[in-house]
């Protein structure tokens, strides 16, 4: 912090010559350019886009592009994440993707530096954070729901609007699992379920949690 010195007038002290004042230096606006990002990075730094860029296409081997399936029912898994392994002790990559044919959770490691995949795990019932794209697949799962006629009364209510299917809405998704005393969602946790926060285009929430989609079953259920 700076500190401000406030100076003392003596109450009898003869007036002095003024001192001729010097203008203050124009302080001056600068607008730097943004640093390039690095083609790639150290040590345990984070992964840069072309990182992850190079780690995905090394991830998606032919073998699991042609097997695995994305929440729209495409072929190849759902991509969720990538990351660097910290304990590596060198620049590699994991990455995790959903396979929605099988329902399991499937990690692969990519090294940068040699530019391969050396290891490949898969494990049912485990639930990483959702994608955009699986968000979005929700919103429009429960759009064509009955249940969603709640949302599109809820939208009405704070726009003013009828809602044009899912133009204007902003989904974020949670994973979802099964609590014992739930109906029509028991089996979330092995199946890939989501609960929604949508929020319109000009930032009004809209309250849809209590539905439960199942982006496995393609279902809509609505809690008790």
């Amino acid at each position: 912090m700076t500190a401000f010195g406030v100076a003392s007038w003596q109450a009898h002290a003869a007036p002095s010559t003024p001192t001729p004042t010097v203008t203050a230096e124009q302080a001056r606006v600068t607008d730097p350019k943004p640093v390039p990002e690095a083609a790639a990075g150290s040590g345990n730094d984070a992964l840069t886009s072309g990182e992850v860029q190079k780690a995905r296409t090394i991830a998606l081997t032919p073998q699991l592009a042609a097997n695995a399936e994305d929440v729209t029912g495409k072929a190849g898994p759902e991509y969720l994440s990538a990351e660097i392994d910290a304990e590596a002790g060198g620049r590699q990559a994991e990455l995790y993707y959903y396979d929605y044919k099988s329902e399991k959770l499937v990690k692969q490691v990519v090294d940068l530096g040699a530019g391969k995949l050396v290891g490949s795990f898969s494990a049912a019932g485990m639930q990483p954070p959702a994608s955009e794209q699986e968000a979005r697949t929700a919103l429009d799962l429960l759009l064509a729901d009955p249940a969603g006629n709640g949302l599109k009364e809820a939208y009405r209510a704070a726009t003013g609007k009828q809602l044009n299917g899912a133009e204007g809405l902003v989904p974020t998704a949670h994973i979802y699992t099964a609590k014992p005393a739930d109906k029509g969602a028991g089996q979330c946790g092995k199946n890939r379920c989501v609960q929604l926060i949508v929020a319109t285009d000009d930032g009004q929430f809209l309250s849809v949690s209590e539905f439960i989609i199942d982006l496995s079953g393609r279902t809509v259920a609505r809690l008790k």
